[in-house]
């Protein structure tokens, strides 16, 4: 891969969780393609078969993996369309949730890059904190992997995919968590 395409792939991100934290959502919006599958889930919490932990009767019950597959129940299943729509909902004055709004920060890293045909696969971690009045906080901590596409010029993110690493999210509410990720919250 090319020094000047993982350049290019960092600054993308970077740019986009700028506008995530400086409450640019329309700007944000235009990141993605139209056909865009933006989809977010937690880890599970099962044994796996090879545990000697406990004896496990119903090996249905357990997994190899821990990551929710993707017809799985997830937190997010967003499309260009819905995504429009929260956005707008912000502009309205009345998500009550974020009354007053939250305060986000992203953080990436462990950006890595794959080549294919006309897209890139980009794996990275993240870390969002949000603060919201005075005693509001939370955390959101997960990996990501998204396929950027070549879109009016420019790189557009034709799908992302999300795993929280918890499992039990402790925000008040799911609608505040919009801004702290539409990046890696619910």
């Amino acid at each position: 891969m090319r020094e000047a395409t993982i350049r290019e792939v960092e600054q993308f991100l970077y740019r986009e969780a700028r506008l995530l934290d400086e409450r640019r959502f329309h700007e944000w919006l235009e990141l993605f393609t139209d056909d865009v599958r933006y989809w977010m889930a937690a880890r599970r919490n099962r044994y796996p078969k090879s545990s000697k932990a406990i004896a496990v009767l119903d090996l249905d019950r357990s997994v190899e993996e821990d990551s929710t597959e993707d017809a799985e129940l997830a937190i997010l299943d967003e499309n260009k369309q819905t995504l429009s729509a929260r956005v707008a909902r912000l502009d309205t004055g009345m998500a009550w949730a974020e009354d007053p709004p939250s305060r986000t920060r992203h953080l990436l890293a462990n950006i890595e890059i794959e080549s294919g045909e006309s897209e890139l696969e980009v794996y990275c971690n993240f870390i969002v904190y949000r603060s919201r009045s005075e005693t509001e906080q939370d955390f959101y901590v997960g990996a990501r992997r998204d396929v950027l596409r070549r879109g009016d010029g420019a790189r557009k993110i034709a799908r992302r995919k999300l795993i929280l690493d918890q499992n039990v999210l402790l925000a008040k509410t799911s609608a505040s968590s919009f801004e702290a990720e539409k990046c890696g919250r619910r």
